[in-house]
């Protein structure tokens, strides 16, 4: 009898981790979870690398190695990341071959500072693409405006890609036009696209963790709107999921997809992402239990994996509510009075931050960690 995690896939969804670290890719403890779990793949950001180096002895040996060179404190960085991201794309390799190219992945993300540097988040994506030199890899690129360009071209130029921080639905609605112009590009160039992979990855506990204390506001001091604010707690980002997933049947099962697909071309799938509960009075599965459905990825922390191998029920679940969640977000908007293109705005801006400060964090561990090993 399968555990329930690794019951999910039965539901046409993929489950990847949000973990890298290199005694955990070394000890076995990866290849148990692919082997137990069905686990199809893993992600990586500048927060779970900043905590790998900054707080183990894991990556000791190897600085000590590259503090000898001429190499860039963030080249001494990409040069561990790659390394992980390589080790562990070999572990998922069977992976990658069993599902025909569909699962099997594991992303490394371009600096956090390039968020708003097309160009620069183009170059270091095929820079990083070619040292890796995996096929079943992603880049993970922001979807901000200024990753849309990037995004299409790097498809175009059969790069897989893993947007991250997505909140907004307008801004989904982009990405997953920009991967089909890519493929658009790539096939009028006379390539192959049956093995160009991406994936969308939308965010959802900050979504609640910035809505509900403005929600709880609106319960405190204003009587009439109480009510509304008060079912809408907790609710809006499985609303804003589910909405996002029926954008994506519409760009997906269009008929200029079509044409794409005869060619070889698979869907940019949805990734679930930020799926660990933050409020403390919410079901801590309550994210994953909601978003099961086909054609979906979730990438879930160490800790939601555990819990939900021990307690979880699957079940398809994703698209059972959709008007629901339609008139959840129209009440949150025309009732309730907020607009979700400005709170989804201050995530994606909130969302770099939080990037960007571990990652300088990181910088300066591995900064003192090459001077003592210079001594």
């Amino acid at each position: 009898m399968k555990n329930p995690l690794a019951q999910i896939p039965d539901f046409g969804q993929s489950i990847w981790l949000d973990y890298i670290r290199r005694s955990f890719i070394q000890s076995g403890e990866l290849k148990k979870l692919i082997d137990e779990d069905d686990l199809r793949g893993v992600t990586s950001n500048p927060a779970i690398f900043e905590e790998a180096i900054a707080h183990s002895d894991d990556y000791n040996d190897t600085i000590n190695e590259l503090a000898k060179t001429d190499l860039s404190t963030e080249d001494i960085f990409l040069k561990l990341a790659i390394e992980d991201v390589q080790s562990a794309a070999d572990l998922f390799k069977g992976v990658y071959e069993k599902t025909d190219a569909l699962d099997g992945y594991v992303s490394l993300e371009v600096s956090p500072g390039l968020a708003r540097d097309t160009e620069g988040s183009i170059a270091e994506a095929r820079s990083s693409w070619k040292t890796l030199d995996r096929k079943n890899v992603m880049i993970k690129i922001p979807g901000t405006k200024e990753g849309l360009p990037a995004i299409k071209e790097l498809i175009s130029e059969g790069i897989n890609i893993n947007v991250t921080l997505l909140f907004s639905l307008d801004r989904y609605r982009q990405v997953a036009e920009a991967y089909v112009e890519g493929l658009e590009a790539r096939l009028a160039k006379g390539e192959p696209i049956e093995h160009v992979a991406s994936v969308a990855s939308f965010f959802l506990s900050r979504i609640d963790t910035m809505v509900d204390p403005m929600l709880e506001e609106v319960i405190k001091t204003d009587r009439n709107r109480a009510t509304p604010a008060k079912q809408l707690l907790g609710k809006v980002a499985i609303a804003s999921a589910r909405v996002a997933y029926h954008i994506y049947k519409e760009v997906f099962e269009s008929d200029r997809f079509k044409a794409l697909a005869a060619k070889g071309a698979k869907p940019q799938r949805l990734l679930w992402a930020s799926t660990s509960v933050k409020n403390k009075a919410y079901d801590p599965l309550m994210y994953l239990e909601a978003l099961i459905g086909p054609e979906t990825v979730d990438t879930v922390p160490k800790e939601t994996l555990a819990l939900y191998r021990e307690t979880g029920h699957p079940a398809s679940r994703l698209e059972s509510e959709l008007e629901e969640a339609q008139y959840q977000l129209y009440q949150l908007e025309d009732v309730v009075g907020f607009k979700l293109a400005d709170i989804t705005q201050k995530l994606e801006e909130e969302g770099i931050e939080k990037f960007i400060k571990p990652f300088g964090s990181l910088m300066d561990v591995l900064a003192q960690k090459r001077q003592e090993a210079a001594v």
